[in-house]
């Protein structure tokens, strides 16, 4: 015989007034209630929402294998591509490229929770694909509003898919400018901001930044750019105001340009040149462009020309991008050196000596900052103490090329042929 609370748990009710009839709410009814209301945490971009490359309360693992400890799932995928993942809505969002001449692009659609395969939609290039070995046409990431995704590729095709993969609109924006590209290949990623996808399509032939309506795919605006290969992307600056249009920085050779999101018209620009490789990232308040090193600007109204805040040469970020942590600010240098420097002075604090060559650009969970170099080397820096110091090393098998993505205490590694969700066991 069974005791009264063995095995048997008592309803416990709660009752509220509706005016003049009482209303009784059960905890577990409470309980469901909390988790539908719970929005999982998205990273919509490369380097996360607010492009800052961290996130203070994501939760890692201290080590992980690839092959089981701390591997929630892995799936192998088609194709290979540098493209960062993207997770929106419970969805974790790739692209890749195969093919003889890397003609067939890819979009794949992964459930966050337990890696299955939602949907894959499969494209044909109708631009040049032609590029370096190391890369492929799927080098930009894609980029989410949380309502549909929309996918850039080096062949300047641009897609608008609903989250269940149903096609909204194509652009074949390599098909409509045939002297659009480069040798090496291209892999400016898109931002969307006002219901307006920016693209950098910028090389030695036909080169020009636009505005693509996200509704319907159509041009807002349209900006001739100089015939120089360039590959960093744009970061969005938001309005101060609600009711103010946003501003689209675009960086290159020449330095960098605010132009009005929806209008393209060019708001202001700084010279001095900017890097062709790493990309920029705002706080909103303030602007660390990768130019001189790094420099950073006031955004006290991004429509208005800044004031310079500071210039550091010695946080230049070479082909990385720079990351934005707790007051931090980190770069990897051109000789693979993890500087970290004070984001309100720009004064360098400490260096750090890491292994190997550098496509992936790091990401910071909580106290840790993850970097993975080509080889698929990843080190764990442990960011508490006074100096960084590397706690674990961990080879991922492959080579390494994606910048992370985060979100849910979890991380998502895209390695050359798998995609990985690296996680504390339940």
């Amino acid at each position: 015989m069974r005791s009264p609370g063995h095995g048997h748990r008592r309803r416990q009710t709660l009752t509220f007034k509706h005016g003049n009839q009482p209303m009784r709410i059960t905890l577990s009814l409470l309980c469901l209630l909390a988790m539908a209301s719970f929005v999982s945490a998205d990273w919509r971009q490369f380097r996360g929402d607010d492009t800052t490359g961290s996130s203070s309360s994501c939760q890692l693992p201290d080590n992980w294998t690839a092959d089981g400890e701390n591997v929630a799932w892995k799936v192998e995928l088609p194709g290979r591509g540098p493209s960062s993942p993207i997770v929106v809505d419970g969805k974790v969002i790739v692209t890749t490229a195969d093919g003889a001449d890397l003609e067939q692009l890819h979009i794949l659609c992964y459930s966050a929770a337990d890696g299955k395969k939602l949907w894959q939609r499969n494209f044909w290039a109708t631009g040049r694909t032609f590029c370096h070995p190391q890369t492929t046409p799927a080098a930009p990431s894609p980029v989410s509003d949380g309502k549909n995704v929309y996918a850039f590729f080096g062949s300047s095709d641009l897609v608008c898919l609903d989250l269940d993969g149903n096609l909204k609109w194509y652009r074949g924006l390599g098909y409509e400018h045939p002297k659009a590209g480069n040798d090496v290949g291209m892999a400016s990623s898109p931002i969307v901001i006002d219901d307006t996808i920016v693209v950098q399509i910028e090389n030695q032939g036909d080169s020009f930044a636009a505005g693509i309506n996200a509704e319907n795919g159509q041009t807002r605006w349209f900006l001739p750019r100089a015939e120089k290969a360039n590959w960093a992307s744009p970061i969005a600056l938001k309005a101060v105001n609600s009711g103010d249009e946003s501003v689209a920085l675009l960086q290159s050779s020449d330095g960098v340009t605010a132009v009005s999101s929806k209008s393209g018209v060019v708001l202001w620009e700084l010279g001095g040149g900017a890097s062709t490789i790493s990309t920029s990232l705002t706080t909103g308040e303030q602007a660390f462009v990768v130019s001189k090193g790094l420099t950073v600007l006031d955004l006290k109204d991004p429509r208005v020309k800044p004031e310079i805040v500071w210039e550091a040469n010695k946080l230049n970020p070479s082909s990385m991008s720079p990351i934005l942590h707790d007051g931090k600010v980190y770069t990897i240098n051109g000789t693979g050196v993890l500087n970290c420097g004070n984001a309100e002075t720009g004064d360098l604090e400490w260096g750090l000596r890491l292994k190997g060559k550098f496509w992936a650009t790091p990401v910071i969970a909580g106290q840790k900052l993850i970097a993975i170099n080509y080889d698929g080397l990843a080190m764990i820096v442990d960011l508490s103490g006074k100096k960084g110091e590397i706690v674990e090393e961990i080879e991922m098998g492959e080579n390494v090329q994606a910048t992370p993505a985060l979100g849910d205490d979890a991380m998502y590694i895209k390695g050359e042929r798998h995609l990985w969700k690296i996680a504390n066991k339940q």
